[in-house]
């Protein structure tokens, strides 16, 4: 382990997946192994699926947006406040699409 990276159990994590560990967002560096370990980064910029939709319904993510980990969508990040922050939008995502964009992570 080093400051931004943490060994941790989760299930049926695979590389580069969004995670959150408690309250702790990060990416998995590796899929969980035989032992149910993970090591995630809980820093840096990372190109991951978000979706432009918030608690009330669609709505545009933009560059600047704080973005939040929803552990029952997909994909898990998007705006809606009810779940774990997560980090930062670094590119748009039209209201009620889907993109792959760049994610600060973190906060």
């Amino acid at each position: 382990n080093t400051g931004n990276q943490i060994d941790v159990t989760l299930a049926s994590v695979a590389s580069n997946d969004p995670v959150v560990f408690g309250q702790i967002p990060g990416v998995a560096l590796n899929s969980t192994d035989a032992n149910g370990k993970v090591t995630m980064k809980t820093d840096g910029i990372f190109t991951l699926s978000a979706k432009g939709i918030d608690g009330g319904g669609n709505a545009a993510i933009t560059a600047g947006d704080i973005l939040y980990y929803t552990s029952g969508d997909t994909p898990k990040i998007n705006k809606k406040t009810s779940g774990v922050r997560f980090g930062y939008a670094l590119e748009a995502v039209s209201s009620g699409g889907t993109a792959t964009i760049r994610v600060k992570v973190g906060y």
